[in-house]
């Protein structure tokens, strides 16, 4: 399916490991997707961890090989690399390459307007400096109005695109934590008021107890006091709660929450600022339900 010749499509990177049906279900998706067959593909598939993943691995590459796409490029690492560094240094790649990228990872399912939503938001707001990231996924679902979409101060690691401007802020070394130690109030609005466990979160990664690219990339946006452009109902649905995933649990079901949406996102705010309803919105999902005890961390 094209896309209009006016529309800018961005390249996309898929980084993959050793689950080659969970790849083979993102991919279906992402092929299905408007757009895709004029959009560059770069696949980032880490190598094996262990001589007993290579099997996995392997097959996952014979995965991919067997799409025969034309636009795709497959970059195949030898040794492990794990997903932090697999994300960040494919990220900054494309980035260095494009000025953009939209990114996914081998267990989601993906809406067929995905591709439409990201490119159209990547478009719309490249001159914004606030805003640092598009997001696929949602926690706000609005089901009496899917073609809406919002701002909010916090970050996505599920379907999600970013620019060169906005990636170059990705600080790795978490440098900001310094001043999150040092002021109570500044940690609460980071733990979203007290509802999610950020600090808890980064604190594991400083520790070294924890490797993950999505709390360094949130503290590194919280601190300059970006946003994120969210979609009214969720564009994808993550597919890796059964085990099979790196840092996803068998008993999560944030998942359940994300059924992609088959409605185009064509509602997009003007005002570069927070939307709050949407925001308590999210607080209070998982204020509610406790669900950050389920919930995965890139």
């Amino acid at each position: 399916m094209r896309e209009p010749d006016s529309m800018l499509l961005s390249p996309i990177a898929l980084f993959t490991y050793k689950r080659p049906e969970h790849t083979r279900v993102t991919l279906e998706s992402l092929i299905g997707n408007r757009g895709f067959e004029d959009s560059q593909l770069y696949v980032f598939s880490d190598g094996p961890r262990t001589k007993s993943d290579a099997e996995a691995v392997r097959e996952t590459r014979e995965v991919i090989r067997s799409y025969k796409l034309r636009n795709v490029e497959v970059i195949e690492s030898e040794g492990n690399l794990g997903l932090a560094s697999s994300i960040i240094g494919g990220v900054t790649k494309l980035c260095a390459q494009h000025a953009r990228v939209i990114v996914v990872e081998d267990d989601l399912l993906l809406s067929p307007w995905f591709l439409t939503y990201m490119n159209e938001g990547l478009n719309r707001y490249e001159g914004e400096p606030r805003v640092m990231q598009i997001s696929g996924h949602t926690l706000a679902n609005y089901e009496d109005h899917p073609e809406l979409a919002f701002l909010l101060p916090l970050t996505t690691t599920w379907g999600w695109a970013t620019w060169k401007r906005a990636w170059q802020h990705f600080d790795s070394s978490a440098s900001g934590v310094a001043r999150l130690r040092a002021d109570g109030e500044l940690r609460r609005k980071f733990d979203l008021d007290g509802v999610y466990p950020y600090y808890e979160i980064l604190s594991r990664q400083l520790a070294g107890r924890l490797d993950s690219w999505g709390i360094r990339w949130y503290l590194s946006v919280f601190m300059l006091e970006g946003l994120t452009l969210y979609p009214g109902k969720a564009l994808v649905q993550n597919i890796g709660f059964d085990g099979s995933g790196e840092n996803c649990s068998r008993m999560s079901r944030m998942g359940e929450l994300a059924a992609p949406v088959q409605t185009r996102i064509s509602e997009f705010p003007d005002r570069i600022q927070a939307d709050e309803k949407a925001f308590g919105a999210v607080k209070k999902a998982i204020r509610d339900t406790n669900r950050w005890r389920w919930f995965s961390w890139r």
